[in-house]
């Protein structure tokens, strides 16, 4: 499905729903999520983000793993995912970068659509909370190549990450969970 076919079918998903909804974007390091995010965002108007990358942690993300263990699944869940699917107030705490810790306690934003970009998304422990599900289709090898790029371009030189970790936990979590079959629909940049 190309760019204007999700944003169709984010618009009829939020206009049968009954309650707030939780759209997942999720594909490989670099195949573009967080760009379809943000397109999303600025084309369906009232719609917010959370950002995966807040939900990672930072030696875990850097560590080999099955199942994206540096993923914070438990934290999004009860912070962001169940409580905008019930129509809750809330709050979340982003992950600080510079400082390397949890940042203040911020509200979960109000809205109807609530798009949510993350790596090792499609897992059985998120999943169940999601109501849409977008896999960004791009190899692997393609998008890592971009990942690469994207980093060098930003002064970050993660080569060894990318070979030896990120990679590598891309293949185990698909050979895994699936995720690009668990999707919804295949968002074709």
């Amino acid at each position: 499905m190309d760019r204007s076919g999700v944003i169709e079918l984010v618009a009829s998903r939020r206009a049968s729903a009954h309650a707030p909804i939780v759209v997942g974007v999720s594909g490989y390091c670099g195949s573009g999520k967080s760009t379809l995010t943000r397109t999303l965002v600025g084309e369906i108007p009232g719609a917010a983000r959370v950002r995966g990358d807040d939900f990672l942690d930072p030696v875990r993300s850097h560590q080999r793993s099955v199942d994206w263990d540096g993923v914070d699944r438990p934290r999004l869940v009860s912070s962001v995912l169940e409580p905008h699917r019930a129509g809750r107030a809330s709050t979340f705490q982003r992950f600080d970068w510079s400082v390397r810790a949890l940042g203040p306690a911020e509200p979960l934003p109000r809205t109807d659509v609530l798009i949510v970009d993350l790596i090792g998304l499609f897992h059985p422990d998120t999943s169940p909370h999601l109501d849409l599900s977008i896999w960004c289709d791009v190899d692997l090898d393609t998008a890592a190549r971009r990942g690469v790029a994207r980093d060098r371009a930003l002064g970050r030189r993660h080569d060894a990450l990318w070979r030896d970790v990120w990679i590598p936990n891309e293949r185990d979590f698909d050979e895994r969970y699936a995720p690009k079959g668990a999707a919804s629909v295949r968002y074709v940049a």
